[in-house]
């Protein structure tokens, strides 16, 4: 179903004195409950605007799908859409700046969860795979999304980019396991000196010798899922966890670490999934993305 503009629903403001604010279920179970996969022959099968992305462009695993689904050539074969960027104890919702649920006019994206399993009472996320065939959520689980996107898809779209080729995908998983806990999931607790500030740094000056080799972390062809994942949080740690230059100086005092990232943002699948100002913090000092890499 798409809603027309007259008769589109949107959300009401964002009201923690009335809502509460918004706290993470400590329920039993996984954080994220939905991990069905896009597969040849099983219930969820690739075909032509089946399925729709629920995004948020505040949000670095949603920009890692935005991502790949551009570099996969599937803007015209699977759908995208994003939640407004705050939220009370409700959860995330469609306002006005990024507009109604273009497929089903839901309101709030927790009736997405709950259209899915009746009396969800589980974490609302995104990025969130909705199905229209069946009339549910596939998935919550970004890695799963993105890789099912940049793989399962190809007899319908021309890939600009092969983004999990089959021989390299060990080296890439082999790289998240070392740059998932030290830079995604660790910038955040690199604010505070610590262990997690020595990894971060760490992998920031591993990296940064690393690209005096390669174009990319894994050669010089096209960017792969490990370019992604590691992107999406160095374009946000200028203007977000190190927005006071409480960790270091800035991404700046590795050249070639910044160099490879303003490489990759001339990238239109990554320039154009990129809304700063969804998630710099107010004050923060952005970097010159648009300087040359000179790569």
């Amino acid at each position: 179903m798409t809603e027309s503009p007259s008769t589109a629903r949107l959300a009401t403001p964002v009201d923690p004195g009335v809502h509460g604010e918004y706290r993470i279920p400590d329920v039993p179970g996984p954080l994220l409950r939905f991990t069905g996969r896009i597969t040849s022959g099983g219930e969820f099968t690739a075909k032509p605007l089946r399925y729709h992305v629920y995004g948020g462009w505040f949000c670095p695993w949603s920009q890692r799908v935005a991502i790949v689904r551009a570099l996969a050539g599937l803007d015209d074969v699977v759908s995208m859409s994003f939640v407004d960027g705050v939220r009370d104890g409700r959860g995330w919702a469609f306002r006005e700046r990024y507009g109604p649920d273009p497929v089903n006019g839901f309101v709030l994206l927790r009736e997405a969860y709950e259209a899915t399993e009746a009396g969800f009472d589980g974490h609302v996320s995104v990025p969130a795979l909705w199905d229209r065939e069946t009339s549910r959520l596939v998935s919550n689980d970004c890695v799963g999304i993105g890789l099912d996107l940049a793989t399962r898809f190809e007899h319908l779209a021309t890939p600009l980019v092969r983004t999990y080729p089959e021989g390299l995908r060990d080296r890439i998983e082999e790289l998240d396991r070392w740059l998932g806990p030290a830079v995604n999931l660790g910038v955040g607790a690199a604010a505070r000196p610590g262990p997690a500030r020595d990894a971060l740094l760490d992998a920031f000056e591993r990296l940064d010798g690393r690209l005096a080799e390669s174009r990319y972390l894994l050669g010089d062809g096209d960017p792969t899922e490990a370019d992604i994942r590691l992107w999406v949080t160095l374009v946000r740690y200028d203007v977000g966890a190190n927005a006071g230059r409480t960790i270091n100086p800035g991404l700046h005092v590795y050249p070639r670490l910044w160099a490879y990232a303003r490489d990759l943002y001339r990238i239109p699948a990554f320039r154009d999934t990129t809304d700063f100002a969804s998630f710099t913090r107010p004050g923060a000092q952005r970097p010159d993305w648009d300087a040359p890499a000179e790569r």
